[in-house]
């Protein structure tokens, strides 16, 4: 199937590594012109290279997305190369362990701008390229701030600010017909998830507890996946898809948790 998006300039924070690497280089499949945007410019070249192997131009821009000043160069950046966003993917954060009892005022809000704040500048800073595109908006949340998961606070509460952030703009831009959707992601098998993996003192063990609880195969989801959803919801392929939240998962946040095997 054709997704339309031969062309399309796209950004995608994150896009260096894990999930937004995947949706870069799904991007880069469709004939997109992929934007990678992270902290570390040696991981966006790596990744701009992969790109380019596929025959395919990207940007690659170094940026720290908790400074607010650096969303707005980015987008500037971006308009100054090619004059155009045809789509934005919030997707970089982390899962920093700011909880309740043992963070601080200080640890909190350093969270938030690390995992939402910038979800908003970039939206922010794009909007008026994406009216002229009618674009669309694709934010990458976690299960966390639907099920919890202790002493993590920050992220997700983050998160339910990615999830209601999603409605809100749904709304507020139905009049310029840019879409706005999330993917929520449970449990993901990316290197940020492995080497979480590898600080436990029986890995292998925890890994396969977190698989069993899995409905839908007894597996991780995988990073193509989730760029699989991705890149339909930002093409106009779901042209009538807007304020979703949307369920990558393998059924590990709704199924009866009765599926769980012993």
């Amino acid at each position: 199937m054709d997704l339309h998006l031969k062309d399309k300039v796209v950004i995608v924070t994150g896009g260096a590594k894990g999930i937004g690497k995947g949706i870069v280089l799904a991007l880069a499949e469709e004939g997109a012109i992929p934007v990678i945007v992270g902290r570390t410019q040696a991981d966006n070249e790596k990744a701009r290279a992969e790109v380019e192997a596929l025959g395919i131009q990207a940007l690659a821009l170094e940026a720290e997305l908790s400074d607010p000043s650096a969303c707005e160069k980015v987008v500037r950046a971006v308009m100054e190369k090619y004059n155009r966003i045809d789509g934005l993917v919030n997707n970089a954060g982390v899962n920093d362990g700011v909880g309740l009892e043992n963070g601080s005022y200080e640890g909190f809000l350093a969270s938030l701008h690390n995992n939402v704040v910038h979800y908003y500048l970039m939206a922010h800073h794009a909007l008026g390229a994406l009216k002229v595109s009618k674009g669309a908006i694709l934010n990458i949340t976690s299960k966390t701030a639907e099920t919890g998961q202790g002493n993590t606070s920050g992220y997700a509460a983050s998160n339910g600010g990615r999830n209601a952030l999603t409605r809100e703009w749904a709304v507020e831009l139905l009049p310029f017909n840019i879409r706005v959707n999330a993917i929520i992601v449970a449990e993901a098998a990316t290197p940020q998830y492995d080497r979480w993996i590898s600080t436990l003192d029986n890995p292998e063990e925890t890994l396969r507890k977190i698989h069993d609880r899995i409905p839908l195969g007894n597996r991780m989801t995988t990073v193509n996946e989730i760029a699989d959803m991705a890149i339909f919801l930002l093409s106009d392929r779901s042209s009538h898809t807007t304020g979703q939240l949307i369920h990558v998962d393998g059924g590990y946040v709704h199924l009866d948790r009765s599926l769980i095997r012993d």
